[in-house]
């Protein structure tokens, strides 16, 4: 049986407009067939809070906030602040059963990952309570993956447009309780310790996802000529 071949984006660090704008260009090159799957990990600077496609409603506080930038994602869900996080960003089609088991089909790499690492990680058990709260690491759905203690590690969020699929995710690997405070109002939950360095943790999840989607992985950076469709897409990802 042919192995299939995915693209692998290496470790990026841009704003949120461009990080959104990214993944969405990848879905729909991917929609047209001019991209394979991808799968890359990326960084936010300077921090930012991205709001959920859906997510209308925010405290009016947050536009007063400095040195934090607000964007929208292609995605559901509701805020997450990216500051000392790492997100991961599939894109992906051709895949069967209900969202939740699309969901958990592909954070199936992410459990194996940090298993690998020492770290058991399982599904959250909460209902829609999470509408209710602006910070979407207050609340975890069977979309998340929470410690055996119940602290929320990852928070994923889908885009399904047919049967193609964009699904990313916050990895908290610390935290500023000062700020999450200042956001939320709270310091928001408090995180097991994650002693690894981020090529370390990279390189456990790509083994993963490896082997969770029997594939492999071709690294391929973002060529001028993408670069430029891209940053012309930007300019969309607003509020």
């Amino acid at each position: 049986m042919q192995t299939t071949c995915w693209r692998y984006l290496p470790p990026l660090t841009a704003n949120g407009r461009v990080q959104m704008a990214i993944d969405t260009w990848l879905l729909q090159q991917h929609r047209l067939g001019k991209q394979p799957p991808c799968l890359r990990f990326y960084r936010w600077s300077p921090p930012a809070l991205s709001l959920g496609y859906h997510q209308r409603r925010y405290p009016q506080h947050w536009q007063q906030l400095t040195d934090i930038d607000i964007v929208r994602r292609p995605t559901g869900g509701r805020a997450v602040l990216h500051y000392q996080d790492l997100t991961y960003m599939i894109v992906t089609s051709k895949l069967s059963g209900k969202i939740i088991d699309v969901y958990q089909y592909l954070c199936e790499f992410l459990i194996q990952g940090w298993r690998s690492l020492g770290l058991e990680l399982n599904y959250g058990d909460r209902g829609k309570e999470y509408l209710h709260n602006p910070n979407c690491l207050a609340t975890s759905t069977p979309a998340d993956l929470v410690t055996t203690q119940g602290q929320k590690l990852i928070g994923s969020a889908l885009l399904k447009q047919g049967n193609y699929y964009l699904q990313h995710g916050s990895i908290q690997l610390s935290q500023n309780t000062q700020l999450m405070t200042q956001i939320f109002g709270t310091p928001g939950p408090i995180y097991p310790p994650l002693n690894y360095e981020q090529d370390r943790i990279i390189d456990a999840l790509l083994q993963a996802a490896k082997d969770c989607f029997a594939i492999e992985l071709k690294t391929e950076p973002l060529s001028e000529r993408e670069w430029q469709q891209i940053n012309q897409q930007s300019s969309y990802v607003t509020l």
